[in-house]
């Protein structure tokens, strides 16, 4: 007898014990967890941004530099990235519902591409600067403090994005590792304006707007690899790690004999997974069920990202999903057709 569809939710699912040993899963909804998290990185990096813009800008009045005000424009837009991805958290917050049955985590990935789009409009910003700079040169009083707060805005860049990128590899957030990124580039804009001070300082006006284009190109490339990352999993793309490791870990459950067919997909920072195992035929629903159960269990311990599970249970040589098909047939007076 076929028995399939075992629905098991690693979101839903509170303690359980497994053979012998206790421990819980599911006490805290992982997801309030991650997103919780993120909230918490967002927080501090917007505040560690606006510290440094507002020290900027005393020198920006003082000196009439071009060149700080725009890293400082950047480190202002830089800290307002984390509106909509601090929205997109707390909606992740809410969970699911009767017209969002997955949640409403895929707003992460919009949140995400609104962060590529702000780093593609500092590479044009920066670039149409230093083009300008290069065609109509300015002076630039106050060196020294130029330097300063050029080093200012590149120490507290960089440390907000060492926390965005660690955070978001922690919770395996696309969206909040590109807002790093993004970090991290305008930490590079303001170390382009300590490097242009120093060679106007030495006699080479022209040495600020070369290295704001040299920047500028470096941010169009984080903004491609930012992009594709992205993407991916708005398409519902994975990587093929992930599958194998799937596969793996659903393989060594006891009374699995062959898992024929694997599929997972991100919602936000959560992996949801289709997974389909064979087992020895003639196996009792309860026995089937635990088995799903087991599997679950497996996949929670090796996924630590995992969402949703849905376990389809098929009995020795029919698993896969072609065995699933129904073939071509005719019913209540309509012409001949199958499903696949």
């Amino acid at each position: 007898m076929e028995q399939h569809g075992h629905h098991h939710d690693a979101e839903d699912h509170g303690e359980h014990a497994h053979h012998g040993h206790g421990h819980t899963h599911g006490i805290v909804d992982p997801s309030i967890a991650t997103t919780d998290r993120g909230l918490w990185a967002l927080k501090w990096s917007f505040v560690g941004l606006m510290v440094t813009a507002a020290i900027q800008v005393v020198v920006v009045v003082l000196s009439g530099s071009v060149g700080l005000l725009a890293d400082t424009i950047h480190n202002f837009a830089d800290a307002a990235t984390a509106i909509p991805l601090g929205i997109a958290f707390w909606l992740a917050r809410r969970g699911r519902s009767r017209r969002f049955t997955y949640g409403l985590g895929r707003v992460e990935d919009f949140a995400g591409i609104l962060i590529i789009l702000t780093i593609l409009a500092s590479a044009l910003v920066a670039g149409y600067e230093s083009i300008t700079r290069l065609i109509h040169p300015e002076p630039v009083g106050l060196l020294w403090a130029v330097m300063v707060a050029s080093v200012v805005g590149f120490a507290g860049n960089e440390a907000v994005a060492v926390f965005r990128i660690r955070v978001g590899k922690q919770i395996s957030s696309a969206a909040l590792i590109a807002d790093g990124y993004h970090a991290r580039v305008d930490g590079w804009t303001s170390l382009a304006v300590f490097v242009g001070a120093v060679g106007v300082w030495a006699g080479y006006p022209l040495a600020d707007p070369i290295v704001g284009l040299v920047i500028s190109a470096a941010i169009l490339v984080i903004v491609w690899q930012s992009a594709r990352s992205i993407l991916l999993r708005m398409l519902d793309g994975v990587e093929s790690e992930t599958l194998d490791e799937i596969a793996h870990a659903a393989g060594h459950v006891a009374r699995v004999e062959e898992v024929t067919d694997v599929q997972a997909r991100w919602i936000g920072h959560r992996l949801h997974a289709d997974v389909s195992v064979t087992v020895p035929a003639g196996l009792s629903v309860a026995e089937g069920h635990d088995i799903a159960r087991d599997v679950r269990h497996q996949l929670l311990h090796h996924l630590p990202h995992l969402g949703g599970v849905m376990v389809h249970i098929d009995p020795n040589g029919q698993g896969g999903a072609h065995h699933h098909r129904v073939g071509p047939h005719s019913h209540d007076h309509l012409p001949l057709h199958s499903h696949e």
